[in-house]
């Protein structure tokens, strides 16, 4: 392709409101542009990386036996109905009528239709396992759409589904995927690591995501450098350092307007991990009172996972249930539902004491206070490690895949049957399988990247190099040019030449911001020596070859 022929339109200066680096320079390098909020058109360059991407995710999937079909993206209502995610998803789903009035919807998710067509199509146990996917467009009607492709309104998706008849089958096909992902992502040249997941809206017992180190990202995960523990921090257990053993006698101390853990533990010199943070909640059973130590946050899904939808009390409910003012509120004394957090177990702590103006020093659990035991608070870095002890590291993270084990949540609701060997009418067993394509290329634009642009892998760069005539009035340069380009292109190289009358500089700037792994530049001195220059984009090494050679030496590499 000839940059002159081709859509790149570089920009010199980062966009004001772009701030992940992969927003940056996939704008400034022409890859994307932005339609809407949440909304991004692929530029030339842009959609054949994409294209790299999808190429390699297909060999990837075929290689596990899945078979690609299609999907519409239009959804009637009543199949997300029998599911119940009608109603469970919120504003997030777009929601329409048709010209009929009929309910319909636009797919943020496929499971319900690709349900749907296995419960008529698939009868009996032969037919069976399956896994099918698809490359499609997804929408979702994100909150706050930012940091450019990685959180948006319509995106691209390859889903998988796996129907199988026996949990052993669903274990093997769930074990393809997570093989076939490593596979994928390595491929794509990514760093990045599997971990324990909350399965969320998707249902299921199990399942598990796929990070990308980046500081862009919006996720974190807990990992363990020891025993390789890892884990969504939804999820993510651990234990936080214990504190010094203290002996203290149990007794009411006075600390007039003092009511958070900061401005008592300052008052009382202590610090804030001998306090017990008392939170009132209230659920749709009643007040439920959640305990945690000073120094750690309440984690809202680990704490939902026990008692189901809640939400803070608010002043006057704490004044009336308990009767105290917030910031004074202990565990002592009273006859609600209590859920603390396990790190309370062992020690003496010092919390409110159901007083105005006062708190209570020397509580002891299970001597002033019983209550259900949970792991309830978000780990973070220091925490120890629930499997060997050692201390965890917190790591921001973009997830670029999924794998979860639905079982039968979607073909029970859907009525998804299959008769197995003695005739008898079981439910199909699922599995769903997400990536995202331009995740992937963010990821990877945030891990390879330096102050001149980006540094594409070779596997998913637009075009395999770049070729730089630099000075295109001279005959010499252009007859090389273009010999070098047909001689590359029959061998089956991807290139991208610059055949712009532009100055050197410029097309120096550009061939480094848009980050083809490979740039041949072609300058007069050294080809009156029959020579020319092949620079490495990541390395930034350089050497020099003769002319002949350099067909065969690309080739070769």
């Amino acid at each position: 392709m000839r940059f002159s022929k081709m859509f790149i339109p570089t920009l010199r200066e980062a966009p004001a409101d772009a701030e992940a680096i992969s927003h940056i320079l996939m704008l400034r390098a022409g890859y994307v542009r932005q339609l809407a909020s949440g909304l991004y058109i692929f530029l030339p360059l842009g959609w054949r990386v994409l294209g790299k991407i999808n190429a390699i995710l297909k060999e990837e999937m075929e290689a596990i036996g899945a078979q690609e079909i299609s999907m519409p993206i239009l959804h009637p209502a009543e199949i997300w109905q029998q599911t119940g995610r009608w109603n469970a998803i919120g504003d997030e789903m777009f929601r329409l009528k048709d010209r009929t009035d009929r309910d319909m919807c636009l797919g943020m998710t496929h499971e319900e239709i690709m349900t749907w067509l296995a419960s008529r199509e698939i009868r009996s146990y032969r037919d069976l396992p399956q896994i099918w996917y698809q490359i499609q467009t997804k929408l979702r009607d994100e909150a706050r759409p930012k940091s450019g492709v990685l959180r948006t309104r319509e995106f691209i998706m390859k889903d998988s589904y796996s129907f199988d008849a026996s949990e052993e089958s669903l274990e093997k096909n769930y074990r393809l995927h997570a093989d076939a992902y490593h596979r994928i992502f390595e491929r794509c040249g990514l760093k990045f690591m599997m971990v324990e997941s909350d399965p969320g809206m998707m249902g299921g017992a199990t399942s598990h995501e796929f990070m990308a180190p980046s500081p862009a990202g919006e996720d974190e995960v807990a990992t363990c450098g020891s025993c390789g523990y890892s884990a969504n921090v939804e999820l993510a257990l651990s234990s936080p350092v214990k504190n010094e053993p203290v002996d203290w006698a149990l007794e009411e101390v006075h600390t007039p307007e003092k009511r958070t853990v900061q401005e008592v533990s300052n008052f009382l010199k202590l610090q804030p991990s001998y306090f017990i943070k008392s939170i009132l909640l209230i659920n749709n059973k009643g007040p439920v009172l959640a305990l945690v130590r000073g120094d750690q946050e309440i984690h809202e899904k680990k704490l939902a996972k026990i008692i189901g939808d809640h939400r803070p009390a608010r002043k006057e409910e704490v004044k009336e249930i308990l009767g105290v003012e917030a910031g004074f509120i202990g565990p002592v004394g009273h006859k609600i539902r209590i859920v603390a957090d396990s790190s309370l177990k062992e020690g003496m702590f010092v919390s409110g004491a159901n007083k105005q103006h006062y708190h209570m020093k020397g509580i002891r659990a299970e001597r002033e206070f019983s209550a259900e035991w949970a792991d309830i608070h978000i780990a973070k870095s220091g925490d120890s490690c629930i499997k060997c002890g050692n201390p965890l590291n917190i790591e921001r993270v973009i997830e670029i895949g999924n794998i979860f084990k639905l079982g039968t949540k979607y073909s029970s609701a859907l009525k998804a049957f299959f008769l197995d060997e003695n005739g008898q009418e079981k439910l199909i067993i699922m599995g769903s399988y997400g990536i995202g394509p331009a995740r992937i290329a963010a990821a990877a634009i945030e891990q390879n990247n330096d102050k001149d642009g980006i540094i594409w892998p070779k596997s998913i760069a637009p075009f395999d190099v770049e070729l730089l005539p630099l000075n295109m009035n001279d005959a010499k340069t252009v007859e090389v040019a273009e010999g070098l380009y047909k001689a590359l292109k029959g061998k089956g190289v991807e290139v991208l030449m610059d055949d712009r009358e532009e100055r050197a500089g410029v097309k120096f700037k550009d061939a480094d911001l848009i980050g083809i792994p490979t740039q041949i530049i072609l300058g007069e001195k050294n080809l009156k020596e029959g020579l020319l220059e092949i620079k490495d984009r990541k390395t930034k090494e350089s050497v020099r070859v003769k002319i002949e050679e350099a067909v065969e030496k690309l080739t070769r590499a």
